[in-house]
């Protein structure tokens, strides 16, 4: 019998009443034990708060009027057949189903019709999975816990093959009815792409060298699109970080691995640029506009060009190549494909040369630079000092107006602080985006208190205040946004301090944030004419 969604529902609730880590992977891995093989994959998603797994492309596009507009709840009758996590995933399947004209009506009636089957609290997490906010502290490091205790398998398995797969869900159901022996036979495969490793902020490079042994290998970061390569042959696909086939709308970029990889077979990982007039990089903003379209691509590729660079190699005519020293990857590297498609790159352990290459990448229009540990492994999916990222940034001082409640380690303070700057003409606050990084949980605990003392009303899971609080806030870059009353928002904001100095009336002006977006462009490239349409 299909487990019914209520199930689910009052799994959620179980596991929003407890902190404790070790209670919520007991009560997962119980839950999953009870389950089909599909049912599994699809619990893990949600949890996840996901209505699909992390590498499908599909998206639900309901919009926030839509879903709000929904009754919060419903009294099923004793005759209503109850809904099933299998057939959420056939109503999720039909929504991101519908295309073309009157899509926005099939889906509106897709929905109603799955919130008219669904109890209240139903209703609650059906509507978390779509928003992908679950709140419930499952997670992925918990779920993960939780796939291994539920199926007898290492924990070490399990996270190395949701590296390989990118998709926990599918993890969880090959773990749950193939078991221990399929997991650990599992390796690359070309055509399926791998979660990225990740790097850690640094703003120091003395820093970095100390952690990297006193030498590290410095490379160009840029502000463009990372991106995998796999190729077969005459065949290639390429992938986004977030492991999507974006192929078609990269014919270029297509067009020089085909020319250019060495290799019968390969996995490269590499970053697309966009470029102005005279060759100069443009901004990341631009940069999606291109790398987003599927439709009038040829068009769009004399208007926005792109520029392939490479930096790593994963795979290699049949070889593994991810857990060799990063050294070692980067001379197989130099074997398979052209210098000129090669990331700018020196080694180094001398401070005043790093931060004259840094000095050159900026200059150069790009955002700084990646620093890589010559012995380093590729750690698949995984965040480390292995790989920094470096990076000069500015500062703004802004005014907190809301926040929301956390969950999981941040559960019982307000974080996720709504950031907003000053309009002059009128003297209010103007949001401009959301971070909840960079604070101690000290801080958090304090900060908590302070903005529960200014409170002016609470809505949902937000609580709204005073302005009263400035803190400075670390940015890359600005970018322009629809999403926020002040029109733009900030790129990799992280809060530095509180400023304790600062008034609100001191806060910075959206007038001065409009200028300070003008001027960061000054080393970037234009768009060719007639590529703003």
């Amino acid at each position: 019998m299909d487990m019914p969604f209520k199930g689910f529902a009052i799994l959620c609730s179980s596991l929003q009443s407890t902190t404790k880590r070790l209670e919520k992977c007991s009560k997962i891995a119980e839950f999953l034990r009870s389950l089909s093989g599909e049912e599994v994959g699809l619990a893990v998603s949600y949890l996840l708060g996901r209505p699909f797994p992390e590498s499908d492309e599909r998206v639900l596009e309901l919009g926030g009027t839509t879903l709000w507009r929904l009754p919060p709840q419903r009294q099923t009758t004793l005759l209503s057949e109850p809904l099933t996590i299998k057939e959420v995933a056939q109503y999720f399947d039909s929504i991101a189903g519908a295309t073309g004209s009157g899509s926005r009506a099939k889906k509106e009636a897709l929905i109603e019709g799955l919130f008219g089957r669904a109890s209240g609290s139903e209703a609650e997490y059906i509507l978390r999975i779509i928003s992908g906010e679950m709140r419930i502290g499952a997670v992925e490091g918990v779920v993960m816990e939780a796939i291994a205790d539920a199926s007898g398998i290492e924990l070490e398995t399990i996270r190395r093959s949701n590296m390989l797969l990118g998709n926990l869900g599918e993890v969880a159901k090959l773990a749950m009815s193939e078991g221990e022996v399929v997991l650990r036979g599992m390796g690359l495969r070309l055509f399926m792409p791998i979660k990225p490793m990740l790097a850690e902020m640094s703003y120091s490079l003395e820093e970095v060298l100390e952690e990297h042994g006193g030498t590290t290998a410095l490379e160009y970061k840029f502000d463009g699109a990372r991106i995998q390569i796999h190729k077969k042959g005459n065949e290639i696909k390429v992938y986004s970080r977030r492991l999507s086939d974006v192929t078609q709308s990269l014919p270029e970029i297509v067009a020089v691995a085909r020319k250019e990889i060495r290799a019968s077979d390969a996995i490269l990982e590499g970053e697309a640029i966009a470029l102005g007039e005279g060759g100069r990089p443009l901004p990341f903003q631009d940069l999606m506009r291109r790398f987003r379209r599927t439709q009038g691509v040829d068009e769009a590729q004399q208007r926005i060009p792109l520029r392939l660079y490479l930096f790593d190699i994963l795979h290699r005519d049949g070889m593994d190549l991810i857990g060799m020293p990063y050294g070692k990857r980067w001379r197989i590297l130099l074997s398979t494909v052209p210098p000129h498609l090669l990331v700018p790159r020196i080694v180094t352990g001398s401070p005043q040369e790093a931060r004259q290459f840094l000095a050159s990448s900026i200059a150069a229009g790009h955002e700084g630079l990646m620093a890589k540990a010559l012995e380093s492994t590729y750690s698949v999916g995984v965040r480390g000092k292995s790989w920094f990222k470096i990076k000069p940034y500015e500062t703004l001082d802004l005014a907190i107006i809301a926040a929301e409640w956390g969950y999981g380690r941040r559960e019982g303070w307000l974080s996720n602080y709504y950031l907003a700057a000053r309009d002059e003409a009128t003297g209010k606050f103007v949001m401009m985006g959301k971070t909840f990084k960079g604070f101690t949980d000290e801080e958090f605990k304090s900060t908590t208190a302070r903005l529960l003392a200014t409170k002016v009303r609470e809505e949902r899971n937000t609580v709204y205040v005073k302005p009263s609080i400035v803190v400075e806030v670390a940015y890359n870059e600005i970018q322009r946004s629809r999403q926020f009353r002040a029109g733009y928002s900030l790129r990799f904001a992280r809060i530095v301090r509180i400023r304790e100095d600062r008034a609100p009336s001191e806060a910075d002006t959206i007038e001065r944030i409009a200028r300070l977006y003008v001027g960061q462009f000054e080393k970037k490239g234009r768009l060719k004419e007639g590529a703003e349409k």
